[in-house]
């Protein structure tokens, strides 16, 4: 079986958040189980593009209404040696070929051109493949064009599987842009259409074969959940498939990972521990003889950025705890977040920016890591800190839910709020502390999280499970 992902993002070529580290190793765990994967990408003008060796694939040119773009598809060489899988870039001179990844003014057109490009080579194939699987709203139009475009005729009965990491960004443009797209019967329309624009996630749940979301909770929730597309995924329930996201063991692996202090596994981790956590206090000013709360994420009003200041100046005022903070985002979040190192220094610090050798220390160095979302389709960081020894401390949400189970339970390893409040989540790094204090239950629990197995293994095979379903 042929799979190819299309995504806007895959680590290591380029990362924005969760959905490069789901495409960067979902297709190398299918890959090992037999199957033929490749991942198709964007070409952005960054640091690792240009330390890439690639060769030419597919040379052709992509049309926007009136305008003409230069286009190339390139195979990384060797990635499938060293990567695990076959990874593709289209490279659209003037338009994708940028330094980042989002946030420029025409997305919406990149994004159409890139899909475009990704069906125009997929044409040039002696077979089509067996499944396509699109990730999030930046390839929702691919299930809509393969299943619509006249030019994509010969293509219509591939079946496509849709990812949705992020149910928030939909990708929505005005039907002005319509003109954008491959020609198609006009009657059709209405599977574009969402609240009177062009909604690319909507148009691929109403027009891919499956869809997926990234933790069975999630799922559940989305009919309820205020994306403004809850009626669409009640409708649609029966397409949805509920698959929780793993984590790459080989990259997230205490043990081997070389961007730590101190390499550990579950029998030397309180020397293991005790030494990265030594290191990360070092750099930050901090007591490590103090529990250490952590917080990894991007600084949004998803992730609970707009209370985290006030989390931290809580829990730091009614506990002997040390708090430190990576991240970026919300301007005035990460000025609040700075003006509390003034009140508590030596106790409290922050590094603005995302650092991924420093995330990892974070992890191999902190006790406890803090994630007080508002919603979390999945979620990763919770199973990169269990992974090293971290125990989280999560909001009763998604994939948190799935993944963290509560001290307070039997079995449990986690501990759970229910709430987005600055009380409920200083209350929960309370119960931390005290765990903390309590040094036999905590170096228990220590041991028993990094034995949990959140790798791809699993998930890996419960999508071979449903693309086998879908290509019969």
């Amino acid at each position: 079986m042929k799979v190819i992902h299309v995504s806007a993002e895959c680590y290591p070529a380029a990362k924005v958040g969760g959905l490069a580290d789901v495409v960067g190793a979902l297709p190398k765990y299918q890959t090992n189980l037999g199957y033929e994967a490749a991942v198709v990408m964007p070409y952005y003008d960054n640091k690792q593009s240009k330390s890439t060796k690639y060769t030419v694939d597919y040379t052709g040119s992509v049309t926007l209404a009136d305008q003409a773009y230069q286009v190339q598809v390139l195979k990384v060489t060797d990635s499938l040696k060293t990567l695990g899988y076959f990874l593709y870039q289209v490279k659209i001179e003037h338009l994708l070929d940028r330094e980042n990844v989002y946030g420029y003014d025409d997305d919406t057109e990149r994004f159409i051109a890139f899909q475009k490009v990704v069906l125009d080579w997929m044409l040039q194939f002696k077979s089509t493949p067996n499944i396509i699987h699109c990730h999030d709203h930046h390839t929702g139009l691919i299930p809509f064009m393969l299943t619509q475009a006249v030019k994509y005729q010969s293509m219509r009965g591939v079946p496509t599987v849709f990812t949705i990491h992020n149910a928030q960004y939909q990708g929505e443009f005005s039907f002005e842009k319509l003109s954008y797209l491959p020609e198609y019967n006009l009657e059709q329309s209405g599977i574009l259409e969402w609240d009177y624009a062009v909604n690319p996630m909507a148009a691929a749940i109403k027009a891919c074969w499956k869809y997926t979301t990234v933790s069975p909770n999630y799922m559940n929730e989305l009919p309820h959940a205020s994306t403004g597309l809850d009626w669409l995924f009640d409708t649609e329930r029966e397409k949805s498939v509920g698959i929780l996201n793993g984590i790459d063991a080989d990259v997230w692996n205490p043990s081997t990972d070389k961007m730590i202090a101190k390499n550990y596994n579950v029998r030397t981790v309180e020397a293991g521990k005790k030494a990265n956590k030594a290191a990360l206090c070092e750099k930050f000013n901090l007591d490590p003889n103090k529990p250490l709360v952590a917080f990894i994420g991007r600084l949004v009003y998803q992730k609970g950025a707009d209370i985290m200041a006030g989390i931290f100046d809580r829990a730091l005022d009614a506990n002997d705890v040390n708090g430190l903070v990576l991240g970026s985002g919300d301007p005035h979040a990460e000025y609040l977040l700075n003006e509390l190192k003034n009140k508590y220094p030596g106790r409290y610090n922050t590094f603005i920016g995302y650092d991924e050798e420093l995330s990892h220390l974070i992890y191999s160095g902190a006790d406890f890591l803090i994630m007080p979302s508002r919603f979390e389709p999945c979620g990763l960081n919770q199973l990169y800190a269990l992974r090293y020894g971290t125990i989280p401390v999560v909001r009763t949400t998604g994939g948190l839910k799935d993944t963290v189970k509560d001290i307070g339970e039997k079995g449990g390893f986690g501990i759970r709020h229910e709430h987005v409040s600055v009380d409920d989540v200083a209350l929960a790094i309370t119960r931390a502390n005290k765990l903390y204090n309590d040094t036999t239950e905590f170096k228990r629990i220590r041991k028993e999280i990094m034995k949990i197995d959140n790798s791809w293994e699993n998930s890996a095979s419960e999508y071979i499970d449903l693309y086998n379903l879908i290509a019969k």
